[in-house]
């Protein structure tokens, strides 16, 4: 399982990134890898099998990316509805073009790193990079990205 460190890291980063309460993870256990986080739902069964040698478990949430923490989509579709900032709600239109270039330009008033994208009707995609003005799509590979399209 995660250090403690490890697990304040985390929730501090949600906390002041996305406003997602460190509370919410209180009912699932941070397991840390050497590139990422996994969660996973608290039970009675897992300190039983603490001493055995595990390398994967639950849902992968957070990636490293150099010295940043990147939540992984499905953690965002998950938990992302706990966000209250570093939303960027898309109007169709510029989500066909975010799918269609990888970008789109935005009012410059977001702060720097990851937002979640969402659509007008707050369903949550994922996550786009923020940087001068623009968000690049942080969506999963082309084809997932072209088959959310065909969905609308």
């Amino acid at each position: 399982m995660a250090r403690n460190d490890s697990r304040q890291a985390v929730t501090t980063y949600l906390l002041e990134r996305f406003g997602i309460p460190p509370a919410i993870l209180d009912e699932y256990y941070l397991f840390e890898r050497k590139k990422g986080w996994f969660i996973l739902g608290k039970s009675e069964q897992v300190p039983r099998g603490a001493h055995l040698k595990v390398s994967k478990v639950g849902l992968r949430a957070f990636r490293k990316v150099g010295q940043f923490i990147k939540p992984t989509t499905r953690f965002i579709q998950a938990f992302g509805r706990f966000a209250t900032k570093s939303i960027f709600r898309m109007d169709m239109t510029q989500f066909k073009t975010l799918v269609l270039t990888g970008e789109i330009s935005v009012d410059p008033t977001l702060e720097k790193g990851y937002v979640i994208l969402t659509l007008a009707d707050d369903r949550i995609l994922g996550l786009g990079f923020y940087i001068h003005g623009v968000i690049r799509s942080q969506l999963p590979g082309k084809e997932i990205r072209e088959s959310m399209l065909e969905s609308f």
